[in-house]
């Protein structure tokens, strides 16, 4: 292979000679948002807390609304009014009676998943009831009872003792509780009684259609179709209805009677559930006779 040839100074072109480099004046395309990145909402971050789903810490997060101890069921006899002797004011008032009340059986979290208590009241004919109920019954050691109902309860400290009497003296004069009933059924209603619509009007140029509901829906703008929602004519009444807060005015342990400040859902002679109000501080238990024969007895701190 010849040698390459030295390169000389002379064979070179001067700068100023050559033509000027190419420079592309042409503005670069690229996505440029105008949003500042928003952060990750998944939990992938070393700051973020785990995410708990197991069992356990759903019922870690529920002990905040779940009540520490059971409530009781109570018939609602009717209302009164009671009277103040200092100021004579009138305060409207519902009566509810306990009529033997017992704790029936216990929910666990080993064995359902939760705690909770089953409450029986009332009185049944043994022939009245079927053989399995019989056994559960004679299981806990109390009379056949006619109405069963399960509170939901903080922990396992709140199981109360199975054949435990809950008598009037479960609750405290001062403290609030929540009641909670079916309202009275009213059966099949039309539009203005169920939700209140004006009507139509009662002359000029109306037939016979005073009290119907009119328009359902729009035609072809709104899809030829009623919504879904719509308020029409249709069945009343008869849902469970809670009212909160209610203050317990009076007690009678020697009748089981409990009153409660104001109006109750239900009609007189349905069942009542009451138990210490969520929104309001726990009353603070001390072990007392009141409430029963091995029950304890509260006092108020709201």
């Amino acid at each position: 292979m010849p040698p390459r040839p030295a390169l000389s100074w002379a064979s070179v072109s001067p700068s100023f000679l050559l033509p000027p480099p190419i420079v592309s004046h042409l503005p670069r395309r690229s996505i440029k948002s105008i949003h500042p990145p928003r952060p990750d909402r998944f939990n992938k971050g070393p700051d973020l807390p785990t995410l708990t789903a197991t069992p356990a810490a759903a019922l870690a997060r529920k002990a905040y609304t779940l009540p520490p101890r059971t409530g009781v069921l109570a018939i609602k006899k009717g209302m009164t009014a009671l009277y103040s002797a200092e100021t004579g004011r009138r305060t409207p008032c519902t009566v509810l009676q306990l009529d033997r009340v017992q704790v029936v059986a216990h929910k666990t979290r080993q064995q359902h998943g939760y705690y909770a208590v089953q409450v029986g009241a009332g009185w049944r004919h043994p022939s009245n009831v079927t053989r399995p109920m019989l056994g559960h019954f004679a299981q806990a050691g109390t009379s056949p009872k006619r109405h069963l109902a399960e509170f939901r309860v903080r922990d396992e400290a709140g199981l109360a003792e199975v054949g435990t009497e809950l008598g009037a003296g479960w609750f405290q004069v001062g403290q609030f509780v929540d009641a909670r009933a079916n309202c009275a059924g009213k059966g099949f209603a039309g539009g203005m009684k169920r939700h209140g619509f004006s009507g139509q009007p009662a002359s000029h140029g109306n037939s016979k259609t005073h009290r119907a509901m009119g328009s359902a829906g729009q035609s072809q703008g709104g899809g030829s179709r009623v919504l879904p929602g719509k308020r029409m004519a249709g069945r009343m009444g008869g849902q469970q209805v809670t009212t909160q807060n209610v203050k317990v005015l009076l007690v009678d342990a020697d009748k089981g009677i409990v009153v409660l400040n104001g109006n109750v859902a239900g009609p007189e002679g349905c069942v009542v559930k009451v138990q210490d109000a969520l929104k309001k501080p726990w009353p603070v238990v001390t072990p007392s006779a009141g409430g029963g024969e091995e029950s304890d007895a509260v006092t108020a701190t709201a």
